[in-house]
């Protein structure tokens, strides 16, 4: 049971992690509580986001707020009873979503972004996970003249990036999605792809880590404790020494490197989705984003998943079906879909940082301890360019960009 790098998370993040070590020569063990991709990775939209170079910031229109302020929007809910405990952090995601702020971290997060389909595409091959992955983009809907107006022109911006997009009207909206009613037109992002099982991606790649000799072993990370220049933690097959750790927990990270004296200030965004049948004779051929409501529409392999935006409310609180039934309401005036096809709705957690971007590297005052997390939306997007980065790292190799913006150093 003995490694140089134990890896805590069996997500999008902590599988690549792996997988990258592993191929930098190191003996790597994945430990995790359950079977690889079970959690945030299991149930997000299937976006490898190629075109979100712009992070997701707080708004600073005060109609947008005084919308937000009443709680009845589609895209974003909150607990009123939790928003005091998290209004401290949402204070400092204000900040950081200034323009000069906003503009930095898209500048941080370039480099990754830019990477993403390449990092995934070589471990979609050698996994054998071609089945699951879609080259068709996405496309982002309006239902109001005005708000696409405001997004074609937002588009143009990103025309310094290089990346491809078509600009719809409602006639050629509905000669790629003939079944989509009642929109105005969209833009349709051709770079990223989509997966459609997202849980089943991260389970082939932790297949390939298997196959290529890696020890994949169920455990508490819990339990990680250090003793000398040593790391352990325990598994259910006995107690993992390793020269180094990764926390690669997502959302649960911070119940691991708290413990440790770090004050990295991660906080928590809600999430679920749902799944549909289609009406008899109805069919959707892309992933497609109400960009106004805030929800997205994908095709999958168990049916029409419906994944919502943001809720704000204690992580271990119970599922509150407002927001989905909000996103579905809309949805069915915009799509034929057809019964639930799960007996409740799935529940994740984004894990987020408020300067928007994830923290990646070496843990400041523990020799040995590594971070991955934070990837708050872009989780299955950056998965495997963020566990390239570390295993740069980690091994010393050459970074194929500054790692400083990453910094967990940032937050001391």
């Amino acid at each position: 049971m003995d490694c140089q790098t134990l890896v805590l998370g069996a997500g999008i993040v902590g599988v690549c992690c792996a997988l990258h070590l592993q191929a930098a020569g190191q003996s790597v063990i994945l430990l995790d509580r359950d079977e690889p991709g079970r959690g945030t990775s299991h149930g997000n939209a299937g976006l490898i986001e190629r075109s979100s170079m712009v992070p997701y910031a707080f708004p600073r229109q005060w109609s947008r707020l005084l919308r937000y302020g009443l709680n009845q929007q589609s895209s974003m809910r909150f607990s009123p009873m939790f928003l005091p405990r998290l209004a401290p952090w949402l204070l400092q995601y204000w900040r950081q979503s200034s323009p000069a702020n906003l503009a930095e971290a898209a500048r941080a997060m370039r480099p990754l972004i830019e990477r993403c389909v390449e990092e995934h595409d070589v471990l979609v091959e050698a996994s054998g996970m071609s089945g699951l992955i879609r080259a068709k983009g996405w496309i982002e809907f309006y239902r109001d003249r005005d708000e696409l107006d405001v997004a074609v022109a937002d588009a143009r911006t990103y025309d310094q990036y290089g990346l491809r997009y078509d600009i719809l009207d409602a006639a050629q909206l509905r000669e790629r999605e003939p079944d989509l009613k009642g929109v105005v037109g969209g833009i349709h992002w051709l770079d990223p792809k989509t997966v459609s099982d997202p849980g089943a991606l991260v389970r082939g790649y932790a297949a390939l880590f298997v196959k290529r000799g890696g020890v994949l072993l169920q455990g508490d990370a819990g339990t990680l404790r250090q003793q000398g220049s040593e790391w352990m933690a325990d598994s259910d097959e006995g107690t993992v020494h390793a020269r180094n750790v990764v926390i690669a927990m997502g959302p649960q990270s911070a119940e691991v490197f708290s413990r440790f004296g770090y004050r990295i200030p991660l906080a928590i965004k809600r999430g679920y989705h749902m799944h549909y049948a289609s009406q008899p004779g109805a069919e959707l051929r892309h992933s497609v984003i109400d960009a106004q409501a805030g929800f997205v529409l994908a095709p999958m392999a168990r049916g029409i998943r419906l994944t919502t935006g943001v809720e704000f409310a204690a992580s271990d609180a119970p599922i509150n079906e407002i927001q989905l039934r909000r996103c579905e309401t809309i949805a069915r005036t915009l799509y034929p879909l057809g019964a639930r096809l799960d007996a409740e709705p799935w529940l994740g957690r984004r894990p987020c940082l408020p300067d928007m971007r994830p923290v990646i590297g070496a843990a400041p005052n523990h020799e040995g301890l590594w971070f991955n997390f934070g990837h708050a939306h872009h989780g299955l997007t950056l998965g495997p360019v963020t566990g390239r980065l570390l295993a740069e790292l980690m091994t010393g190799a050459p970074t194929f960009t500054d790692p400083a913006p990453y910094s967990p150093g940032r937050f001391r």
